[in-house]
């Protein structure tokens, strides 16, 4: 009689809860991401915006390398390679079965068009210097594509990895920034301009499918906003949270998780380097003085960030700390403006995008340098006029961005990047880095960069910025860190 009634009871659990939906519910399939920012448009090889490869990159778009959630190169689109003893040629073996998701199939072909559409002279991608040394991209065969250059270049297989590098469609290039079309676990399903991007499930992937059916990412530029969102369950997840204020909230409240990691985001004070009184070293040493980087950072990030003073992340190992070049010295500061010939200090603009740590730390910036005679009118400026105005047209005084792009300090060596500076010393250990494949000796010359830079006062160089990432707790599979411009949704899952 017991072992009957025991029968009866589980039995009488098990429909309850069947009914009630909460013993065998499925887990969810679909997911909406908050981003602070709207992408331009979603062709990764055609602009610099990172809220591009935050979409796309991994989600839509692939590359015969990729970067994962650790930082590390690993195949991608490109099962294998081999490297000739000179390290001049590369040989891609490609992986079989690969569709873009227009149906039509991947082959070497499409690696010679999507590298030489990269180099080309008309290109518009924004790292186009990452295919610099390239010769010849040869299609041996179908499966097989071969990139000759005309010197050894350490992190060409890193270089393969990044989102300007990733492989197109010749048939639906040209259409990619409204309408991408690439070889990913998702596929494009629509776009909202101004509130939405939503992605399907790609169910022809060559890999492993993604475990959710749907994803969505939601713009919402604005921090009260993105709380709110959070909190009411529109939104579940944020990569890199824009309200760091209410950070300690979420992290009281068991419902979500919160992880704060890593960035390659060196966020700085960009000066234009041509346009006087920029252009005098003195000036730039003068405000590298007056710098105050912690009350930037607790001010405008709540204390979430690491100071830098150099163009270069603190736990990368060949991190130089250079802090004692420009100690915080108002009087050494207003000396060096009056020996520039500016004894009474000067008026100035900085253009300041949509993003917290610029808005806030604008603000905070423009407060400092008041202190040393430098008068800033702040001019807040859309993303996209950003992009037009200041990294495209370099029209602009001072500016503050984060550059989240991986190992990156190569962009001084760049005359036409929007810092505008030169410098034939930084240029010559550049290319001696690019010929050097032997870590420590590596390490030196990175060290040598990051001295030029500092020295030269090129930026305001503030603080690292930190991957404040707020999601569901019931969410698994998004990145910690943030070693590349990316919202990696490929391993994302609910776990009830």
């Amino acid at each position: 009689m017991r072992h009957s009634m025991s029968r009866l009871s589980i039995s009488a659990l098990f429909l309850s809860a069947l009914l009630s939906g909460s013993a065998l519910a499925a887990p969810r399939t679909d997911i909406i991401v908050g981003m602070a920012l709207e992408p331009p448009h979603l062709d990764p090889t055609a602009g610099a915006a990172a809220a591009i490869d935050e979409v796309t990159y991994a989600n839509l778009f692939e590359g015969l390398t990729r970067i994962n959630a650790k930082g590390e190169v690993v195949p991608g689109l490109a099962e294998s390679w081999e490297i000739s003893p000179d390290g001049l040629t590369y040989t891609f073996k490609l992986r079989a079965g690969v569709k873009f998701h227009d149906g039509a199939d991947f082959t070497a072909d499409d690696v010679k068009f999507s590298i030489e559409r990269a180099m080309a002279a008309d290109s518009t991608n924004a790292q186009k210097a990452l295919f610099d040394g390239i010769t010849s991209v040869e299609v041996v065969d179908a499966a097989t594509a071969k990139i000759t250059l005309s010197r050894p270049i350490g992190l060409l297989l890193y270089n393969l990895g990044w989102g300007d590098a990733v492989m197109v469609d010749p048939a639906s290039a040209a259409t990619n920034k409204e309408k991408p079309v690439g070889t990913g676990p998702f596929k494009f399903a629509g776009w909202a301009k101004g509130s939405a991007i939503t992605l399907d499930k790609n169910p022809a992937y060559w890999g492993t499918p993604a475990a959710l059916d749907k994803a969505e990412f939601r713009i919402i530029a604005d921090p009260a906003a993105a709380t709110a969102a959070m909190l009411s369950g529109d939104v579940h997840a944020f990569a890199n949270f824009p309200a760091p204020e209410a950070v300690p909230q979420f992290q009281a409240d068991p419902r979500f998780a919160v992880v704060i990691g890593q960035t390659e985001g060196e966020t700085i004070l960009s000066t234009n380097n041509k346009k006087p009184p920029f252009d005098n070293i003195k000036v730039r040493q003068a405000i590298a003085h007056t710098l105050d980087r912690q009350a930037v950072i607790d001010g405008a990030m709540f204390g979430q960030g690491t100071p830098i003073f150099t163009h270069f992340p603190p736990f990368n190992p060949a991190y130089v700390d250079l802090s004692g070049v420009y100690p915080r010295d108002l009087d050494k500061a207003k000396a060096l403006l009056a020996e520039a010939g500016f004894p009474d200090g000067f008026k100035a603009t900085i253009k300041l995008p949509p993003p917290t740590y610029a808005r806030r730390g604008g603000e905070i910036i423009a407060a400092q340098l008041r202190e040393i005679g430098i008068d800033l009118e702040i001019i807040p400026v859309e993303w996209a006029q950003w992009l037009e105005q200041v990294f495209t047209n370099k029209d602009y005084d001072l500016t503050i961005v984060s550059h989240t792009e991986p190992n990156d300090i190569g962009i001084y060596g760049r005359k036409d990047y929007y810092f505008q500076y030169a410098s034939e010393a930084f240029d010559a250990v550049m290319a001696k880095l690019d010929v050097t494949a032997d870590p420590a000796a590596r390490a030196t010359l990175l060290g040598e960069a990051q001295t030029i830079i500092t020295n030269d006062a090129v930026n305001g160089f503030i603080f690292q910025l930190a991957q404040t990432g707020i999601r569901d707790a019931k969410i698994e599979g998004m990145w910690a860190d943030a070693p590349i411009q990316a919202i990696d949704l490929t391993a994302v899952r609910w776990t009830e």
